[in-house]
This record gives C-alpha cells, structure tokens and sequence, in this order.
C-alpha cells in the first residue's frame, strides 16, 4: 500500500470515528426526548458514568444509569437543541467531545402543547468515547449547568373543548 493510500485510509478511519462519536451524542439526546430515557445506559460502558461536577451527583455503570434514566417522570416533556458537537479522536480507540445544549423540559405534560418558556438548563456536555468489539460507547459523560434550574410542574390544561378539538390544540394548529 502507497503512502498515499495510507494516507487516504487514515483519514477515511479518522472521519468514521469522528461521525460514530457525532451519532453517539445525538442519539443520547433522541432516547431522552423521544421517550427511551432507561435506552440510553445502553449507549455507555459497563462501568461507564454520569456525572454533574460540584458534588451534585454522579451515577456509575450501566445499571444504575438504567434506573437513573428510567426513573424519570412519565409525565415529562424534554427537548434538547445540542449545538457545535466537537470531537476530537485521539487514537483508533478513543475520543472525547465537547457539544453545547439548551434544554427545555417540564413534568406534568398533558394532550395540550405547554405555553413557551425559558430553557430549564443551559451549558455543556463534556463526552469521552472508547472504542470495543467494533463499537463505539461512551464510558463517560460530564454536564457542566451555566444557568436553570429545576424542572418546572406544570398543573394539566383544562379540558375545555371546541367542536371536539382541545382549547389549547387545534387541527393541527395552535389556538
């Protein structure tokens, strides 16, 4: 093989680890948004971890990140715009990446659309990445808050209704 192809081969290899870390932090957001939040344990390491620095809280290994993530209110409505995903590969089995998020979330969602608000939290994800069997997983990950808060409880819409359709929700258009 030619330095050239070397060469070639090594960047192709460099760019297919960079997007399977780049998938990695997008499918987190999807299975905590889109209703698979006990999922996501399975996208770490056996002992990976989850961690809020300041002594907030960390959960370690897959299990716990299970019952952590599935544990969540039923009732929860979270959306999360994750920005500037930046991975940097450091060898052929390892990596790590900085992505910068807002996420919007209240419990007690209902039928209704909730009224526009704020973001509940503000700040970074900090991922490092580690590659096993042909696999890319995460064997930890650091959420560094800048501003929020609590997660809002919201009391359900009433159920008042116009010509069968929700006051809050209507044809597929907001009233």
């Amino acid at each position: 093989m030619s330095n050239n192809s070397r060469a070639s081969l090594d960047q192709l290899e460099l760019l297919l680890a960079e997007r399977a870390c780049e998938r990695l932090v997008i499918e987190f957001v999807r299975r905590l948004d889109l209703g698979e939040p006990g999922t996501v344990a399975e996208l770490f390491t056996t002992d990976g971890s989850w961690e809020w620095p300041g002594g907030e809280r960390r959960i370690v290994g897959r299990e716990a990140l299970r019952d952590y993530f599935g544990g969540r209110p039923v009732d929860r409505l979270s959306r999360r715009m994750c920005t500037n995903i930046l991975v940097t590969v450091d060898s052929a089995t390892t990596a790590s990446s900085t992505t910068y998020f807002a996420t919007y979330r209240i419990d007690g969602r209902s039928d209704s659309l909730p009224s526009p608000r704020l973001p509940a939290n503000i700040g970074h994800y900090e991922d490092t990445f580690r590659k096993g069997a042909g696999v890319w997983l995460t064997p930890s990950r650091t959420r560094f808050r800048g501003g929020g808060g609590a997660t809002e409880r919201v009391a359900p819409a009433p159920a008042a209704a116009v010509d069968g359709q929700s006051s809050a929700y209507s044809g597929g258009r907001p009233a």
